[in-house]
């Protein structure tokens, strides 16, 4: 079993999905108190998928994360860089163009989508920066990115509780339920060393995107992150 490092070298954070695949979705269910299925709902209702769209859904693991947009009559193409994750997809849902692809090297012409978005996974690619001018290079004018990432609580004394939540509770819940329980350990001090909602908003606008906006949810252990890119951009 794998465990990454905070380093994020991409072949430890590719190993480690690889790992915990078949078990994922439940356990991340398990972890987040269910918590996981409202924030899918919110990614949907913010990338707004319409039929005909092109949507690029990066880190989407076993497509679940990809379903939505599909349903919404958008062709949607899950990418994700664990042949582990790649395979349980394929296996779940065989209809699905899952492609292999680094969200810092991605496989696509410039412009390619009118939408792209990555759900909990931004924070394990080892260059955020590359990956924010990556998601901007194929998104065509117009078009907009959706991230939604785990962030910082904005009420001090619950971001207390959270954090030891995340650094005591979480690592025995995925003993009992995880395939990889060291995965969550490092999942865990990655979460605790992200940056905070306007740290990402920043970095998205070092990246090139425009009118980058979030909104918390949750009370902000997760934040949705949306930018555009401009016709000249």
């Amino acid at each position: 079993m794998t465990r990454a490092s905070l380093e994020k070298q991409p072949h430890e954070v590719a190993a480690m999905f690889d790992d915990v695949a078949a078990r994922y979705d439940l356990t991340n269910d398990v972890l987040s108190l269910g918590q996981t299925r409202l924030w899918r709902r919110a990614v949907a209702r913010a990338v707004d998928a319409q039929p005909g769209d092109r949507v690029l859904d990066l880190a989407a693991g076993t497509g679940t994360s990809s379903l939505p947009f599909a349903d919404a009559g958008a062709y949607t193409v899950p990418c994700d860089f664990s042949t582990g994750m790649l395979g349980e997809g394929r296996r779940r849902h065989p209809w699905m163009p899952f492609t292999a692809g680094d969200a810092t090297r991605l496989p696509f012409r410039d412009g390619a989508f009118d939408a792209v978005t990555i759900s909990f996974g931004l924070r394990n690619v080892q260059d955020t920066d590359a990956a924010l001018r990556e998601m901007l290079r194929v998104t065509r004018p117009g078009g907009k990115v959706v991230i939604c990432e785990f962030s910082h609580p904005t009420w001090a004394p619950f971001r207390t509780v959270y954090t030891e939540y995340l650094m005591r509770a979480l690592p025995p819940v995925a003993e009992a339920v995880s395939s990889n329980p060291d995965a969550y350990v490092y999942l865990a001090e990655s979460i605790r060393s992200w940056p905070d909602q306007p740290g990402l908003a920043a970095r998205l606008q070092g990246a090139g995107w425009k009118r980058v906006a979030w909104r918390n949810l949750s009370g902000g252990i997760v934040a949705l992150h949306r930018g555009f890119r401009t016709e000249a951009g």
